[in-house]
């Protein structure tokens, strides 16, 4: 079976949420890719997901299971509210199979959708190569460089490269 071509990107469901929420504090836990260092509880995580302009999951349509997804929101208000930002996780067994492009693919999408004119990343972490690979692939393009800018799990710091996709 190829998984890869099993997968479809769709909103998400009050259904999906046990499954979101442990994805999401997986890559919490991991302390390499998002700023968060608070779990996910399954108020938390309904309220947080619920809050977004658009959750996205990745759905493998032959078993059911969720082994990806995203967020969508504004990043700014205002003047700037027409820029927005997401965040991406796929479940650790799932890594590897072009999930997370499914994910970015259909996230671009839905920016459009829902009028936003730029998509912005903040803080992706220079060391998250795969992430700034597929990036870039996509078109994405690099604004710099701040130092030190994320505190890893461990402690040490390092670079973040902010990025942005005119929709």
């Amino acid at each position: 079976m190829n998984i890869e071509m099993s997968i479809k990107i769709r909103k998400y469901n009050k259904d999906d949420l046990e499954e979101m929420i442990k994805i999401w504090n997986a890559v919490v836990d991991d302390g390499i890719a998002f700023p968060q260092e608070d779990f996910l509880t399954d108020t938390t995580g309904a309220l947080f997901f619920e809050s977004q302009t658009y959750c996205g999951v990745a759905e493998n349509t032959e078993n059911g299971k969720i082994c990806g997804l995203y967020i969508l929101h504004p990043n700014n208000v205002g003047r700037c509210g027409h820029i927005c930002n997401a965040s991406y996780a796929v479940d650790k067994e799932s890594r590897g199979l072009h999930i997370g492009e499914k994910l970015v693919n259909d996230c671009l999408l839905q920016g459009k959708n829902y009028d936003f004119r730029v998509l912005q990343f903040n803080a992706v972490v220079e060391s998250n190569t795969h992430a700034r690979h597929l990036y870039e692939r996509l078109g994405f393009v690099q604004l710099g460089v701040i130092p030190n800018g994320f505190r890893m799990k461990d402690g040490h710091y390092e670079n973040i490269c902010p990025y942005y996709y005119e929709l």
